[in-house]
């Protein structure tokens, strides 16, 4: 089967990273938002194959404010964003904030979730190591959710993820990429509807999965909206 066909399988919509971020800043720009007068902030995993992302959004938007935790989880918080937004461009009274916010997954050449290849390393690997470490701990009914201050992010994770999974279910690598996309969204929402002020200030979240496919990196069900002048509108990808 054609990677393409698999990544078919899987996601209802799938670009590259580039088209991705070209395509949020295009139209985000016809609202308003440039680099010049925006800042963007990205909320995604630690791991360095999910960097490349971060790299395209500089490139685009210029250098990004990091949110990001494990499994790209927003725990950066009030304090965090409130940082991010008093570093944003004023522009004639005015300021815009961009967020990306994306869990991510691997999918190897076989079609299989989780797996993958790391440069200079013989041995497979796995992403997210944060769900996939998680995931295997709801299998095994092993599931420890104590609070251990040298693993602070993971405990975090898994804590708060557990919080929308229903009692006894134990779900899938994608599906639990899935939950974290929305868990991703729905905090970041709640610290911007929390801080920001909408008379001032515009904005746009922007979301998905970011795919490691064999040869390249991919954005799966991208959807996104801005808020202008406190009106809310969809991204048309």
């Amino acid at each position: 089967m054609a990677f393409e066909d698999i990544l078919k399988k899987y996601f209802n919509s799938v670009y590259t990273e580039i088209d991705f971020v070209k395509k949020t800043y295009a139209a985000l720009n016809e609202l308003g938002f440039s680099d010049e007068n925006s800042i963007a902030s990205t909320c995604i995993c630690r791991d360095e194959i999910s960097q490349s992302l971060r790299s395209i959004i500089k490139h685009m938007w210029g250098e990004a404010f990091n949110l990001s935790s494990l499994g790209g989880m927003f725990f950066a918080g009030q304090t965090g964003l409130a940082a991010a937004m008093h570093h944003a461009p004023n522009v004639e009274g005015r300021e815009r904030y961009v967020y990306y916010a994306l869990p991510h997954i691997a999918i190897d050449k076989d079609g299989r979730l989780g797996a993958c290849m790391r440069t200079g390393r013989e041995e497979e690997s796995a992403a997210c190591g944060a769900l996939v470490a998680f995931q295997k701990e709801m299998t095994k009914g092993s599931l420890n959710l104590s609070m251990d201050d040298i693993d602070l992010e993971q405990n975090l994770l898994k804590r708060r993820l557990l919080r929308e999974i229903p009692y006894g279910h134990i779900p899938d690598l994608l599906e639990l990429t899935k939950i974290t996309q929305k868990v991703i969204q729905k905090d970041l929402e709640h610290a911007i509807n929390t801080i920001i002020d909408k008379s001032r200030s515009d904005y746009a979240i922007l979301t998905g999965i970011q795919i490691h496919g064999p040869d390249a990196n991919y954005v799966g069900n991208a959807s996104g909206y801005v808020v202008v002048h406190n009106v809310r509108e969809e991204i048309i990808f």
